[in-house]
């Protein structure tokens, strides 16, 4: 639904989105470095860039059934004002399209 490739490791997987990739530490996976506090799931708080407009981005969120928790509403990311629309994973983390495509 987010568009990652999945990447098998050694030991577990990783998700990779172009030339960034999110490495997870699922069960039996045991890192050398881990943070101090392993995040539980439904922990995370996740931003993803929509390269197009954010009303694709919603519609995207429909065909795959995700529900919307909030949104869509301004906000100020990385590469400043955007708008974005909140939903969940299936853990119950909080995960976030932002769409910097001028509105209107």
């Amino acid at each position: 639904m987010l568009g990652a490739e999945l990447v098998a490791r050694p030991a577990g997987f990783a998700y990779r989105f172009g030339d960034k990739q999110l490495n997870v530490h699922g069960p039996g996976v045991k890192p050398a470095e881990v943070a101090r506090l392993p995040v539980q799931p439904g922990n995370s708080d996740l931003c993803f860039e929509w390269a197009g407009p954010i009303a694709d981005a919603i519609a995207h969120l429909g065909r795959c059934g995700v529900k919307i928790e909030a949104g869509p509403m301004e906000r100020f990311g990385a590469k400043g004002r955007g708008t974005s629309v909140y939903f969940r994973d299936p853990d119950g983390s909080l995960m976030e399209f932002m769409s910097y495509a001028r509105m209107g």
